[in-house]
């Protein structure tokens, strides 16, 4: 079921736009309200509306309504988590490759929530019944760093943060093909795909529903037909590095959503060993390795680190072992 677009034209003037449309609504709870501000899920004139921000007679404000889900309790689970870094207002968890984030259809149980409900029994509850401290989201198949909030305050000030870019998140990815520049941007906007709506594809210009998105992309390693590259995110929309990869058509090694059409064209000229080693990676050779943020009590700049899962390791040292061809600059 895809989320309903709901548009309203707003009558009066409203000091916060999460108020205005809770009032409005009266069938959405302020906490889902926010959580779809803070996801991106509300416009204000055609902007990704703030949090905090006002309203004015004659505003149009566009609700991207998810499906219906039941509140159902979310049960702790035993889930072994790697926790980098907590205290009382945040924890950093390293999220390995296949685990998903939180509950939805599908994936009532085994998740990221399902364990941090386990091993830390304080958790913001802006983000819902479902989402319980969540700040920002890792892909299923994505591993790496995640920010929770363990509190209301936290979860704000991070999210503050989050929208304002000051919270900062770099990725290494494994992609195909080869790279004539040593860094590259790309600046091109997100939207659901017209021809699959399971998929997001960069939009159309007349897409109105898309959202702006950059990346900025360092060479870090080459090989024969692939490269390890570094990925910096000015905005999180979802699938962002893979779509905005998959655009330039550079797929990250073993996407089973944006990269099947790469694979076919790359891996027949990739040795035994590499291709062994990229089947036997659990998903998408994408990893989330570091995560800098402003402590939200302390004003402290923090940056965690994660190293990149062993299978990911592996892929580069077969690719090291098989590189018979030079594609320096």
């Amino acid at each position: 079921m895809m989320d309903d677009i709901l548009t309203i034209t707003a009558e009066i003037d409203a000091p916060r736009i999460d108020v205005f449309v809770t009032n409005t609504l009266k069938t959405l709870s302020r906490a889902t309200v926010q959580r779809l501000l803070l996801e991106g899920g509300i416009t204000l004139n055609g902007q990704p509306a703030k949090p905090r921000e006002g309203v004015k007679i004659g505003d149009e404000i566009v609700i991207n309504i998810p499906p219906p889900v039941a509140e159902t309790e979310v049960k702790p689970e035993d889930i072994p988590l790697k926790i980098v870094y907590q205290d009382e207002f945040i924890a950093i968890i390293n999220k390995p490759s296949g685990l998903v984030v939180h509950p939805g259809a599908g994936n009532w149980s085994g998740t990221l929530v399902n364990a941090l409900l386990h091993e830390i029994k304080d958790l913001s509850g802006i983000g819902g019944v479902l989402r319980p401290g969540i700040v920002h989201r890792l892909d299923r198949d994505t591993s790496g760093l995640i920010c929770v909030a363990k509190n209301d305050f936290a979860h704000q000030k991070l999210a503050k943060e989050l929208e304002s870019r000051e919270m900062t998140r770099q990725y290494l990815a494994l992609s195909y093909g080869h790279f004539e520049e040593d860094e590259f941007t790309v600046d091109a906007a997100i939207g659901r795909s017209r021809a699959n709506r399971k998929k997001m594809s960069v939009a159309a210009d007349d897409n109105t529903h898309a959202r702006a998105a950059k990346t900025d992309f360092t060479v870090l390693k080459r090989f024969a037909h692939c490269a390890l590259l570094r990925a910096k995110l000015y905005t999180g929309r979802t699938h962002q590095i893979r779509v905005h990869l998959n655009y330039v058509g550079h797929p990250v090694l073993n996407d089973p959503v944006y990269g099947l059409s790469a694979q076919k064209q790359f891996l027949p000229f990739l040795s035994d060993e590499v291709r062994r080693e990229i089947r036997g990676l659990k998903g998408q050779a994408l990893h989330a390795a570091e995560l800098a943020l402003t402590h939200p009590k302390t004003g402290e700049r923090m940056i965690f680190t994660a190293e990149m899962p062993q299978e990911m390791k592996k892929v580069i040292e077969k690719l090291e072992e098989n590189n018979h061809e030079d594609f320096t600059t």
